[in-house]
């Protein structure tokens, strides 16, 4: 038997401590969490899944009592938006500004007490073509213009400004007509500001039809401001409210005078 040589001994002893050690550290199963940092901002309940969804309708009024305090800037953001200044995916890379052809359809007035606001929707799990909504636009009687979005103008006075426009309903809202091919929509937002150029009632009973042949010629469907399909009932009830804005805008200004 030879003898031990502590010399090549403690060293291959040693060496072979620290292979179980590795083996031992290195080998256990890893924790579930282990190694995995949750951010904040996505993490939720245990089995929650966080599904994308489109913003709120463009301009929608609030209910009740918080019409009149939220309007205002609701239709600011809207105008923001469809001027490129937000609606913007902070983690997307910033696509160039898109410039209004022209100033055709640019409110004159700033001012406005009630937004007016209806959806032509695609059918589920369908989208709208932008080269469709250029030609069934046209077909509508609407003109494209300022904040690169389509508007419906006064007949023999266009100055006076939009009695409604209509918008992408995607962000940022406008609409890239170098790209037309390009864009896909589920739908576009059919609004209108009041007061505007025509009675409140008579600005609705424009609007109303030109959603209508839009969706017709798109093969899609005209939802009410809750994105439900609007039905007789519900245009009813929008006629009384814009006959009764309209007498209220007559007494005010009588009061004027």
């Amino acid at each position: 038997m030879s003898n031990w040589n502590p010399d090549v001994g403690i060293p291959l002893a040693v060496i072979g401590v620290l292979i179980l050690l590795a083996i031992a550290f290195f080998g256990r199963p890893r924790k579930p969490d282990q190694g995995r940092r949750l951010d904040a901002r996505t993490s939720g309940k245990p089995g929650e899944r966080r599904e994308p969804r489109l913003s709120d309708s463009f301009g929608q009024p609030a209910d009740g009592d918080d019409l009149d305090a939220s309007i205002q800037t609701e239709l600011e953001m809207l105008e923001r938006t469809l001027a490129g200044g937000g609606g913007h995916d902070d983690d997307a890379p910033e696509a160039p500004p898109v410039r209004a052809a022209s100033s055709v359809g640019k409110r004159v007035e700033t001012g406005f007490d009630r937004i007016v606001t209806l959806f032509v929707a695609a059918r589920p799990g369908e989208t709208i073509n932008g080269a469709d909504i250029v030609v069934a636009a046209e077909k509508a009687g609407l003109a494209f213009g300022d904040m690169n979005i389509f508007h419906r103008l006064v007949d023999n006075r266009p100055e006076a400004g939009p009695i409604f426009s209509v918008a992408n309903m995607m962000k940022p809202g406008s609409f890239d007509l170098r790209r037309v091919h390009d864009i896909e929509t589920p739908g576009l937002t059919f609004f209108m500001t009041l007061p505007g150029p025509l009675p409140a009632l008579d600005a609705w009973e424009t609007l109303l039809p030109t959603a209508q042949r839009m969706a017709e010629l798109l093969d899609a469907s005209v939802l009410d401001e809750e994105r439900n399909t609007l039905g007789r009932q519900r245009i009813a009830h929008l006629r009384d409210e814009l006959r009764a804005f309209d007498r209220k805008q007559e007494k005010q200004q009588q009061r004027s005078w």
